[in-house]
């Protein structure tokens, strides 16, 4: 099951208070003498020294959001097999699950903007990010390609030719390589400061926005012109009455949006090879596939053949269209830098949020352009856009002008450890180390004992103990982790 995270993110991304301190105008006053400097330059080193404690000041809120996109990965990820309503949408819709994805996409945006501000040449700026794609692509292909097998398999490796290319940390990077790319190399030609008007920070950011419609003009324009022919693949699945017999696709259409012929699972097969694309795909829970949906169940007798077929989630084409999410996040960086008082701040992300929730719902519903996360359709991007700007919104409300901070302190600190989290816990790196000390058998761990014996027998419910597992075991585990790690001053970052 595919597992998303945010990792391109600095854990410090801090902005300028909204009440700056006039330190430029001096008063004047006749036969004071030395006193009268002394006292000017006294006002003016405490007054700069409460405007550099202002201007370091965190903002909480992005890190309590980047935490709770972590946690909905681990709730969905791991509790998903339990609960499959909450798991990825078998293909049109959106659940929970749906929203992890492009929720690290809008916040990689929002630190980029913080990120490269404190990176002033384009150099040193361009070096960082080749730097910091280099290692997402690096330990993308290492935990999401094959070679990891954790937690329950305690082997390694993989065959060259079944290692999966794409991913999520694959995906992140691609988007965090474009639009940070844009931000460094446009540096020198945007305003430092923006007007008052209601599009002047859009035009401020004109090439920014730019990057973004290109990236959707070669979404729609593939997604709906190129043709699909007919395509076969050998199914693969040892002990399965269909392992190594080869199926056939019909095709021969343009712009379809169905699962079988859409342009973006075409645009993989030719550029990866269909053997290099995931091999469990979600479609596998749709109504055309079994009785059980949206649960896993048996196939049907009369499911088609492509219900058996692989199809990358994290694609070329679909991780293209994702370029959007980051470029909203970044949008609403942009808005926090720019923008002084909690008042204007707010009034443009929920203006923007609510108007790419509407969007969005009106394409869906008019069966337009359906929310559909596999493809990364247009509607998608603008829902679970508009969610994350509202979502962000309202945690900045609560924490950085309410000050209720003190809830959402295990969300703050899985949020500034947000790479060691994903790596160890939602990646199954650590029970894969626990696992690893078993007795007799590998299925007698101290993992597998805690789930059985302390929650699924305590509540006599199999659904039930993996849930309660997920949120104490795992989600609670990982918060009290982080906020050690937190006190301790260590973090892990790419």
């Amino acid at each position: 099951m595919e597992k998303p995270p945010e990792i391109a993110a600095s854990a410090g991304e801090k902005i300028p208070e909204q009440h700056a301190i006039d330190v430029g105008h001096e008063e004047h006053i006749d036969g004071k003498g030395e006193d009268v400097e002394a006292l000017g330059k006294e006002r003016v080193a405490v007054a700069e020294e409460v405007q550099n404690k202002q201007k370091s000041k965190r903002v909480a809120a992005l890190d309590v959001f980047r935490g709770l996109t972590i946690v909905l990965m681990i709730l969905v990820d791991d509790g998903g097999g339990a609960y499959e309503r909450i798991d990825h949408s078998p293909w049109n819709g959106c659940t929970l699950a749906d929203f992890v994805m492009p929720f690290f996409l809008f916040i990689v945006g929002v630190a980029i903007a913080f990120a490269l501000k404190r990176v002033p040449k384009i150099g040193a700026s361009v070096k960082k990010i080749f730097i910091r794609t280099l290692k997402m692509l690096f330990w993308g292909l290492l935990l999401q390609g094959g070679y990891s097998h954790a937690p329950d398999d305690l082997s390694y490796g993989v065959d060259m030719k079944m290692i999966r290319w794409c991913g999520i940390l694959q995906r992140i990077a691609l988007v965090y390589f474009v639009v940070a790319l844009i931000e460094a190399f446009t540096r020198k030609v945007r305003p430092t400061t923006v007007g008052s008007g209601p599009y002047a920070i859009f035009d401020a950011y004109r090439w920014q926005w730019l990057g973004g419609f290109i990236a959707f003009v070669i979404y729609m324009v593939t997604t709906f012109s190129l043709y699909v022919p007919d395509w076969s693949f050998v199914y693969h699945n040892d002990g399965d009455v269909n392992d190594g017999k080869q199926f056939t696709v019909q095709c021969g259409v343009r712009g379809h949006l169905g699962q079988a012929c859409n342009a973006v699972g075409y645009v993989d097969r030719q550029v990866w090879g269909i053997n290099h694309l995931y091999t469990q795909p979600v479609w596998i829970r749709s109504k055309d596939c079994t009785f059980s949906s949206p649960n896993t169940g048996p196939l049907r007798a009369d499911a088609p053949a492509w219900c058996l077929a692989p199809f990358e989630p994290e694609g070329l084409l679909s991780s293209i269209s994702s370029i959007l999410s980051g470029t909203i996040g970044i949008h609403y960086g942009h808005v926090l830098i720019h923008f002084k008082t909690h008042k204007e701040r707010l009034k443009h992300w929920l203006l923007m949020g609510f108007s790419l929730l509407v969007l969005a719902i009106i394409l869906h519903f008019t069966n337009a352009i359906p929310l559909n996360k596999q493809l990364y359709s247009f509607s998608y991007v603008c829902f679970t856009a508009g969610a994350a700007g509202v979502v962000l919104s309202a945690f900045y409300i609560l924490i950085d002008i309410w000050g209720l901070r003190t809830p959402f302190l295990f969300l703050e600190w899985i949020g500034m450890n947000a790479m060691l989290v994903f790596v160890l816990g939602a990646q199954g790196i650590l029970a894969a180390f626990v696992n690893g000390w078993y007795y007799k058998s590998p299925d007698d761990t101290l993992v597998h004992w805690i789930v059985k014996h302390v929650f699924v027998n305590v509540w006599h419910s199999q659904r039930l103990g993996t849930l309660l597992y997920v949120i104490f075991g795992e989600i609670v585990f990982w918060g009290v982790a982080a906020g050690i790690l937190h006190k301790l001053g260590i973090y892990w970052k790419l």
